[in-house]
């Protein structure tokens, strides 16, 4: 990090009395993940932060875990992404079949724009969206506005519900830093302006020290692993 700056100020290292570090070899320390054991690192690590993993095959299954989970919460009223994901599952439908009232972002067909998409996001008891990875090593979702188009509907419902592929699993950080679409030229811009890492249940403990879950966000996180057998 020092010789990139020096060299940024155009700087010599000579008679500086700067030796260069050598690389940091993190082997032995941090123990690369094998990826057959993502999932399970995942679910054992969102568990740890209150969250709660559902693993489905098949497109009823799919259905009966929506119903239990939804039956948790405070409203008929769900937000939905614009994750490519839901419309491919047809989650709207489903949710419609379960009594729901729906809210979605769909830019395309002119529904919900800007304003009413966040008004009912903040009004529904449960937001779904995708993710573009799940770090197993930390439990995390990542969330990127490429592929959801609004976080809105995973910050401000009280219960957030994401589903993912085995595909969008990850490793470590480094793994996900290096597969997200980040433009480096000036002149192309990233196409998610937004990526937001979501541990665990919105939690804070400020006031004398006492944990209370929900204060800047959802209060309960449920990640389904949809597997490629459920279309």
């Amino acid at each position: 990090m020092l010789a990139r700056v020096q060299k940024a100020l155009g700087r010599s290292d000579s008679g500086s009395g700067f030796t260069p570090l050598p690389p940091l070899d993190l082997s032995g320390v941090i123990p690369a993940l094998a990826p057959e054991d993502y999932q399970a690192r995942f679910q054992a690590e969102l568990e740890k932060v209150g969250g709660v993993v559902h693993i489905v095959t098949t497109s009823s299954e799919l259905d009966e875990v929506l119903g239990k989970i939804l039956e948790q919460a405070e409203s008929p009223a769900v937000a939905l992404s614009g994750n490519p994901l839901l419309k491919e599952l047809g989650i709207a439908g489903r949710l419609a079949t379960l009594g729901k009232q729906v809210s979605f972002w769909d830019a395309e067909a002119g529904a919900n724009l800007p304003p009413a998409f966040t008004q009912a996001s903040f009004a529904a008891a449960a937001g779904i969206t995708g993710v573009d990875f799940a770090l197993a090593e930390t439990g995390t979702l990542v969330l990127t506005s490429a592929t959801e188009r609004v976080q809105v509907a995973s910050l401000a419902p009280p219960m957030h519900i994401a589903l993912y592929r085995r595909g969008q699993l990850a490793g470590s950080l480094d793994e996900v830093l290096a597969r997200l679409p980040i433009s480096t030229s000036q002149n192309r811009p990233s196409p998610g302006r937004s990526v937001v890492f979501i541990t665990g249940t919105s939690r804070t403990a400020d006031i004398e020290q006492i944990l209370v879950q929900g204060v800047h966000g959802p209060r309960a996180i449920h990640a389904i692993l949809v597997e490629d057998t459920c279309r």
